[in-house]
């Protein structure tokens, strides 16, 4: 049998089975490791509640009480009915009768009363999935490393040959490093805690490939949720031909046709240029086909959108109540860009989205969390490339007036079609006033009309005027052109 084909155990937690191409192998060891309070307990809490009732799952506990771990269980709404305990942990009266006891003692380990315990209750119950927390606790238990070493190993080979599938969790320090675990095990996924960022990384998997990198982690209710990053198909998409029209005559014109599927559009330009306009123009024409399209706003409350929408003629609320398009407000700093990322594939793989549409690159920067943006969305943007997604990046640049600029974070790399807005000083009948230019400076896959058209946004709808002959200072200064009398 080839590695990586073999029968898999969930995990029971979805996102976790992903990142391991399909979840544990049988009767193998697995390590958990992380500081404290990095969600080490309650992921091993959902591989024991994902067992059958044959399963007979088994948590030993050396550390908390079952008491404890039932209740910070329930805290959470995880179920662990059908969850059998070895709770070995000490006792109140422990320190009141001021004794010490060995798990493993320097004497044959089957004359160890806690010893017997374990093999005792293991032949009981027969588990198939086995969580022991924590085993840093046996290290304290034996007389030397050399013996720690040897009685660790042993006692896995002891749990693998009863049939059991095993968790174990560590915590490792400077003074206590778990290297020696590390190398013992069959796997080691790393938990991370930074604040309100929580990573998971698989380092091990013994037999199978997984998913390299960092992946987002989520405690809330329900327990702990895992998000894949996401990796774009080894052969992406392409059947770019068909074009997707903004239903704006001059606009199309400068396109040579429109957009391109599966293609990244970067529309950018400073502020009230009307760059969400222009995106919204696209998705409007696709509602008539009748396709799905998905607007994530990270800065602009949804109502302000709808509101602004039919000023202009775009029915929102209308494509909203009719499938074809969901408005989605995004608050950066309650999620992370793995979750986000995570949001975006449920969309696009369980209701069909053909258009999405980031509103802004700046406030999606704020999901980041310090980490690169630049990395993040290109995961982001060619992962919905591979799938024909229409992807609109509305960026906003700093500078009102002066020389072109298109992206302060250079993401214009990213783009196979940049569309840029300007303002522009316009005389007319020895009057200035300021006015909105469109243009396109990029199109990979199709030739484009270069020049630059007035954008009028109106009561009937987004409109773009013919090309601007005595336009003049395009690139280095503010446009400016003086209409023919």
């Amino acid at each position: 049998m080839a590695a990586g084909t073999e029968q898999r155990i969930a995990t029971g937690i979805a996102g976790l089975d992903e990142v391991l191409n399909g979840g544990l192998i049988p009767q193998r060891a697995y390590l958990l490791r992380g500081a404290p309070g990095s969600g080490k307990t309650l992921v091993g809490l959902h591989f024991l509640a994902a067992g059958s009732q044959s399963d007979n799952p088994l948590f030993i506990a050396l550390d908390e009480s079952e008491q404890k771990i039932r209740y910070n269980a329930a805290s959470v709404g995880l179920s662990l009915e059908g969850v059998h305990f070895l709770d070995l942990s000490p006792s109140s009266d422990f320190f009141e009768r001021v004794q010490t006891y060995d798990l493993f003692a320097p004497a044959e380990v089957e004359r160890s009363p806690l010893t017997r315990l374990l093999v005792e209750r293991v032949r009981e119950l027969t588990p198939k999935r086995v969580f022991v927390d924590s085993m840093t606790h046996f290290r304290y238990l034996a007389p030397n490393e050399y013996e720690y070493r040897v009685q660790v190993l042993s006692f896995l080979r002891f749990l693998a040959e009863m049939g059991a599938t095993v968790m174990f969790t560590s915590e490792s320090s400077s003074l206590a490093p778990d290297d020696d675990l590390q190398s013992l095990s069959d796997g080691v996924i790393h938990l991370e805690v930074n604040g309100a960022n929580r990573r998971l990384t698989v380092a091990k998997l013994r037999g199978s490939s997984f998913r390299q990198g960092a992946h987002g982690v989520r405690i809330g209710s329900g327990g702990v949720q895992v998000f894949a990053q996401l990796l774009p198909d080894a052969t992406p998409f392409v059947d770019v031909g068909e074009q997707i029209p903004s239903g704006v005559a001059a606009l199309d014109e400068l396109l040579h046709g429109g957009l391109e599927r599966g293609t990244i559009v970067l529309i950018t330009g400073p502020s009230g240029a009307g760059k969400t306009t222009v995106g919204m123009q696209f998705v409007k024409e696709a509602a008539k086909r009748g396709e799905r399209s998905v607007l994530y706003s990270f800065e602009e409350e949804i109502p302000l959108i709808t509101e602004r929408c039919k000023a202009i003629s775009i029915p929102a609320v209308e494509m909203v109540e009719r499938g074809t398009l969901s408005l989605v407000k995004v608050e950066p700093l309650q999620h992370s860009a793995i979750e986000f990322a995570y949001i975006v594939r449920e969309e696009v793989e369980r209701r069909g989205a053909r258009i999405v549409m980031l509103d802004s690159v700046a406030g999606y920067r704020l999901s980041l969390h310090g980490e690169d943006l630049v990395g993040q969305l290109h995961a982001l943007c060619k992962w919905l490339q591979s799938r024909g997604v229409v992807t609109l990046l509305v960026n906003e640049t700093h500078t009102v007036a002066g020389p072109l600029l298109i992206s302060e974070v250079g993401l214009s790399y990213l783009a196979d079609t940049v569309l840029y807005l300007r303002y522009a000083e316009k005389y007319v009948a020895g009057r200035a006033e300021l006015a909105r230019v469109v243009g396109v400076l990029k199109k990979r896959l199709t030739d484009f009309d270069p020049t630059l058209r007035e954008l009028r946004i109106t009561l009937q709808g987004v409109q773009v005027s013919d090309p601007i002959p005595t336009m003049r200072h395009i690139v280095a200064d503010t446009p400016v052109w003086e209409e023919e009398q």
